[in-house]
Formats: C-alpha cells, sequence, structure tokens
C-alpha cells in the first residue's frame, strides 16, 4: 500500500509540474455600451455577458489569447443625464456575439512553476470580430432590421492571480472599439430604403461596448520551454 500511494504521489506531481502550459475556461460579467443613446458612462455594467476563454502561455510574461463572449447591450435615453437625451426618449437593445485573438502581456512574470501564489496586472489587445443586430429608427422606435458584422480592437486591462498552483483567477474591464456606428441605430446600414435611413446623433463617432467581470481558468499541458523566448 506504501508503494501504490509512492506511485500516486508521484503521477499527480508530475500532472502539477507538467500541466500549465495552456489554459482554458469562462468568462462572467456584465456589458454596457457608449454611443448615442441612453448614458455616456465608459464602464457602467447594466445587462449579462458570458463566454469562454483559451491561453497558450508563450513565457512568464505573454500568452497568446483566444476568446469568445456573448453580451446583450441596451440603452434608454431617460437614463441619460444629457436633457436633450432625455427629451428625445429613445430606447434599443442590441445583442453582440464575438470571437477575439490576440496577445496578454503581463506587468512582471507570471510563473507557476514555484510553488508560490503569483499574481500580475495584464493588458491585452488583439482584433475582434462580431456579429450583431442591424437597427434603425422608424417612427421614434428603434427596431431590428437585419443581422450585420464587423470588426473591433479590444482594448483590455486586468489583474489576475494564481489559485492552488492548478487554476488562475482574473478580472478585467476590456473596451471594445468597434468599426461602426449602427449598434444603437443611429447610423443604419446600408440596404436600407430611404424611410428606414433615419440618421441621428453625431454619426461621425463610431460606437464601443465595455465587458466588466472575471475569468477563471484551468491550466493543462506540458511544462513549457521559455529559452526561445
Amino acid at each position: 500500500m506504501k508503494y501504490i500511494a509512492t506511485i500516486i504521489l508521484a503521477i499527480t506531481a508530475t500532472f502539477s509540474l507538467h500541466s500549465q502550459t495552456y489554459e482554458i475556461g469562462g468568462i462572467l460579467g456584465g456589458a454596457n455600451y457608449i454611443g448615442d443613446v441612453g448614458r455616456t458612462n465608459y464602464i457602467a455594467p447594466n445587462s449579462f455577458a458570458f463566454g469562454g476563454i483559451f491561453k497558450w502561455n508563450r513565457s512568464a510574461r505573454h500568452s497568446f489569447r483566444g476568446s469568445v463572449l456573448i453580451a446583450n447591450i441596451k440603452g434608454d435615453d431617460a437614463d441619460s443625464n444629457q436633457e436633450r437625451r432625455q427629451q428625445r426618449g429613445l430606447s434599443f437593445s442590441n445583442t453582440v456575439s464575438e470571437i477575439s485573438i490576440g496577445m496578454e502581456y503581463t506587468f512582471w512574470e507570471f510563473s507557476m512553476y514555484s510553488g508560490k501564489p503569483a499574481s500580475t496586472p495584464y493588458l491585452y489587445t488583439g482584433l475582434t470580430y462580431f456579429w450583431y443586430d442591424a437597427l434603425y429608427k422608424k417612427n421614434d422606435v428603434i427596431t431590428d432590421f437585419d443581422g450585420a458584422s464587423t470588426v473591433a480592437i479590444p482594448m483590455v486591462v486586468g489583474y489576475k492571480t494564481s489559485l492552488a498552483n492548478r487554476f488562475v483567477l482574473g478580472f478585467e474591464i476590456g473596451a471594445r472599439y468597434t468599426f461602426t456606428d449602427g449598434l444603437d441605430g443611429s447610423n443604419p446600414v446600408k440596404g436600407l430604403k430611404d424611410n428606414q435611413n433615419v440618421k441621428f446623433g453625431n454619426i461621425n463617432s463610431d460606437d464601443w461596448y465595455v465587458f466588466t467581470g472575471i475569468t477563471f481558468t484551468v491550466t493543462f499541458g506540458r511544462k513549457p520551454c521559455y529559452c526561445n523566448f
């Protein structure tokens, strides 16, 4: 029995040692949008968002990262502190589904191999492609026209810490600068009839949406070799 217990402990130790090259897990939090309807706060999550995340840790300072995220975004002029928006009285709701790939950089080395807890702030950026509902204004009501898609630039700042040498918990705030002004229906996509192509607000400024929440990942894979990075 003692021999078997020794083997089990050795296997467990080996798995733990060689299980931190990759990370996979979930994303959970809230989202808000910044545009021509409703409040203008930069960080004010008012709807639910969730997704998944994968990382390939290529050194103690950077990782290749991919993620998917689904978020509901909404705006209501009644919530704005601007009188002209309150008087206008528009509101909308939209669903954003994104995939994102890029690079995550830590402020200092984040290594889980020393046996001690590790933590660090980090930055993430890359390229995001997302799908959303194309909206337009009709009779003072913003309504759905069709599906649309475009790209965005993610700008994320966060803080992460290791848990029990196998898990990583992070908190992050990530703004997405989109290449569309149509998330709120203020600048409809091409293809609408003339009576549907009603524009309002600042049509020279594209929309943003922001995710605020946590990430939780579990590590796996072989122990990485950082000698070439």
